[in-house]
């Protein structure tokens, strides 16, 4: 038995999510059907972490226990090629040690926010982004995403259906940087609340569009309470960019 290591990459606009779902299709289950062909096995996959309906991941990491003899190389071949027509990518496959786990071995996630900022509807990133019609300030973004930094009662920035056992988390780094009329938010911590990067992106393009202060997103913290927050933003343009790990 083998446990392989993936690093993943998928358009989430057409799964239900990461996780299994009895009312649509997941990244999951695309990727544990194609090994199932691959090696006639029945085999659970792993993750880092649990992404949305909607969402999309560009370094999510993934682990497996294979019985069957393969080489790592044959089989990422083998998976991408298993995997199509899903918009499901494998970047890199290679062995582990059988007690690495891709999610409780995990140290560090990492996320972007896609926001494009401009009042043209999307041709090629339909689904893939957020357009905001409206000119958003991403100086004043940045400053308020700072009141978010560290560690605090997230309440008001996760969803009501979030199974987390607290509310408490330490957010390492909260960035907003423009890029032509790309605004990216890129989010760090060990681990994140069940919708806190979209709930706190939406708040922070209340900031950009100037109906928000950087006060208002510190109150809306104060608050510790869901119905204080001002905006959740749409699952299209929020990617899993990373999972770190010791060493």
């Amino acid at each position: 038995m083998t446990r392989f290591r993936f690093t993943v990459e998928y358009d989430g606009h057409p799964f239900m999510g990461w996780q299994r779902q009895a009312h649509g299709p997941s990244v999951q289950q695309a990727m544990e059907e194609a090994l199932a062909r691959i090696t006639g096995e029945t085999i659970v996959v792993h993750a880092s972490g649990r992404t949305d309906a909607g969402v999309h991941a560009r370094g999510q990491v993934a682990h497996a226990d294979i019985a069957y003899q393969i080489s790592p190389f044959r089989l990422m071949g083998a998976l991408n090629a298993q995997l199509r027509p899903d918009p499901v990518a494998i970047l890199d496959c290679a062995p582990v040690a059988g007690d690495w786990h891709a999610r409780f071995s995990c140290i560090g996630r990492a996320y972007d926010y896609r926001i494009i900022n401009r009042r043209a509807p999307l041709a090629l990133d339909a689904g893939l982004a957020w357009r905001v019609p409206v000119p958003l300030d991403a100086a004043a973004m940045h400053a308020a995403a700072q009141r978010l930094v560290g560690t605090h009662d997230f309440t008001t920035f996760r969803s009501v259906q979030c199974q987390s056992d607290s509310p408490v988390k330490t957010l390492d780094r909260l960035d907003v940087r423009r890029e032509g009329e790309t605004v990216i938010i890129r989010a760090e911590a060990r681990s994140f609340l069940h919708h806190q990067v979209r709930s706190m992106v939406g708040c922070l393009a209340l900031v950009g569009r100037g109906k928000w202060s950087a006060d208002d997103i510190a109150a809306a913290l104060a608050a510790r309470n869901r119905d204080a927050l001002g905006l959740n933003a749409p699952p299209d343009g929020l990617y899993f960019m990373e999972a770190r790990y010791p060493g």
